[in-house]
């Protein structure tokens, strides 16, 4: 229990305990604690009070709420024993309370003001939302917090302060310094990058603000030199190897997703424009833009990571962004296996059906992993092919000799000049190619890419969002709709049918682990329904103490029906695979 002195100009000093709950401090009447003074907000602060700590909140102050000398930013921060809060000229002092624990509306008394006092009912509403807020607290503790990645080792009660600083040195650096004027006329990299460390170094070495703890002005400089010449704090998230998902949710807020967990960073932008800064350097290379006239915008790293921006009036938090990782050097299919991502038999069996030239499709939600699975299957086509890819932002990382690949563009400024994926795998057609490998199917190129697959373009290859192998059928049918044509339904199924043999589909599991769910085949036709078996399964089995998924992949004891080609071949494979491996999985 804690116990409070407050001390206020031309006021004698009060003293009041403090009972778990929240407490509203400020100037308006609706506060429970209130201080009738000019300087202070109407909502100035929060206190958060437990049986063993004090949290104290700045609710949108204008001047501020400081604890023990520092001005507090977005998160709260904690008011120990001997510790000071101060609101404008009003100090409140935390001391341990000795005393059995008293009414908080006759403890807070003091402070309060007259007119509240003589309300009675007043008193019972303060009295009642002290109470229930301490209930909400015991809930609030219990529920699980986003954990914090430490990259940059600022505190996070110091970034506020460090931000400010960032903010300052980078206007003088402006004036000091246009590094775009270098870039343009011709300066290189290194020279820029000297530049700028020196020129930082300078403004710095100036600053006459003592800096909080734990914080060096080593640690200011690099952070303001990878904003400067960079692409700010996503330098040092980009070169773990660990990190998959990079996500800034404005200039304050940058999470990580690491092994499949969701991490908030202790790293920031100086600001808005820094993050700007940081999208304009990944799209300007590649020919792109985002502005307010097109605030939205998809792109890549030079390493193939795909990015996507957007930006206000769109978004209302400032700039965001997302950079899904890929790793730098492509995992191989020894990788997947190794995960538990997949079995040697399906690895085994998605080799020859890519020699066979089987048509394959792989399907899955955002983020499952489509996009690896696709260069892992990729792997297997033939060396002595020619190999064209068709993507929206190049991702793909084929490493055969002969590959084309080929990258939609969007509208210019004038919205003219717009090469979509259908334009791509139409002209794909007439460059003689082996093999087709279609990023994404997600509109009209759906059809084109079924009319390629039927007319001597076996053993293509592309990936489409669902969330199961039949429910990628029925995306299918909706993209070749989306085309224009009006097709009836049950040409479009025998169109399907005909040219896709097989469907993979891999999910992402609450874990963060990524599994080949499924491997199933189209067989045939019957009246106007499409019929499928699957060859291969993940069968979950649970879940362990530390939340991991427990399961196998297993056979379903279904015998593809293109065994007959696979011997005509001469591939070697083990019917025993097949094998039905789900004992009670369906009952």
């Amino acid at each position: 229990m804690f116990s409070v002195i407050i001390r206020q100009p031309e006021k004698a000093e009060t003293k009041a305990k403090l009972v778990p709950g929240i407490y509203r401090l400020g100037s308006s009447p609706a506060s429970h604690i209130q201080f009738p003074r000019p300087e202070i907000s109407a909502k100035h602060c929060l206190l958060t009070v437990t049986e063993d700590s004090i949290k104290v909140t700045d609710a949108g102050s204008s001047n501020g709420t400081f604890v023990d000398g520092r001005r507090l930013g977005a998160e709260p921060a904690d008011a120990q024993i001997g510790s000071t809060i101060k609101l404008g000229m009003v100090e409140i002092f935390v001391e341990e309370n000795v005393t059995p624990q008293a009414d908080p509306v006759k403890s807070f008394s003091p402070a309060l003001t007259s007119k509240v006092l003589a309300d009675p009912r007043r008193q019972e509403e303060i009295a009642r939302e002290i109470a229930k807020s301490a209930d909400k607290i015991k809930t609030f503790e219990g529920r699980d917090k986003i954990p914090v990645l430490k990259i940059s080792g600022i505190p996070e009660d110091s970034r506020p302060i460090v931000q400010e600083i960032k903010k300052q040195a980078h206007g003088e650096l402006m004036k000091r310094l246009n590094l775009k004027r270098m870039a343009i006329s011709g300066a290189s990299e290194e020279e820029l990058a000297d530049k700028a460390k020196g020129t930082i170094h300078d403004i710095l070495s100036e600053l006459t603000v003592s800096l909080p703890y734990g914080v060096t002005l080593e640690k200011i400089e690099t952070e303001m030199v990878h904003e400067a010449i960079g692409l700010g704090p996503l330098e040092d998230l980009i070169c773990m190897n660990d990190i998959t998902e990079i996500m800034v949710n404005g200039p304050n807020n940058v999470y990580v997703e690491r092994a499949g967990i969701l991490f908030r960073t202790d790293t920031a932008f100086a600001d808005d424009n820094q993050v700007m800064a940081a999208i304009e350097r990944i799209v300007s290379p590649l020919g792109r833009r985002i502005d307010e006239s097109s605030p939205m915008v998809d792109a890549r790293l030079k390493d193939g990571s795909r990015v996507n921006a957007i930006i206000p009036p769109l978004s209302l938090i400032g700039p965001t962004l997302t950079i899904r990782k890929f790793s730098k050097t492509p995992f191989t299919v020894h990788d997947l296996i190794n995960f538990g991502s997949m079995s040697p038999e399906m690895a085994k069996f998605l080799d020859i059906c890519v020699k066979l030239r089987k048509n394959i499709i792989i399907s899955g939600g955002t983020g499952s992993g489509k996009t690896t699975l696709l260069n892992v299957v990729s792997s297997f086509l033939p060396e002595r092919e020619r190999i064209v890819t068709i993507e929206d932002a190049a991702e793909l990382q084929l490493k055969q000799a002969h590959v084309v690949r080929l990258e939609a563009r969007p509208p210019n400024i004038e919205g003219k000049g717009e090469i979509k994926i259908r334009d791509l795998v139409r002209n794909s057609l007439r460059m003689r190619p082996d093999r087709i490998v279609v990023g994404e199917c997600r509109g009209g190129e759906a059809l084109d890419m079924l009319q390629a697959m039927n007319t001597g373009h076996d053993g293509s290859l592309t990936t489409i969002h669902s969330n199961s192998p039949r429910d990628a059928l029925a995306r299918l049918e909706t993209l070749v709709m989306m085309a224009g044509f009006d097709l009836p339904l049950k040409a479009i199924r025998e169109q399907v049918a005909s040219a896709i043999t097989i469907i993979v589909q891999v999910d992402r599991h609450k874990d963060g682990t990524r599994k080949v769910s499924n491997i199933s085949e189209i067989t045939k036709m019957e009246g106007e329904v499409i019929t499928m078996q699957d060859i291969f399964i993940y069968k979950h089995e649970g879940w362990s103490p530390d939340g991991k998924i427990i399961g196998k992949h297993v056979g379903c004891g279904n015998i593809p029906t293109f065994m007959e080609d696979i011997k005509r071949a001469k591939l070697e494979l083990d019917i025993s695979i097949f094998a039905d491996g789900r004992g009670d999985y369906r009952k």
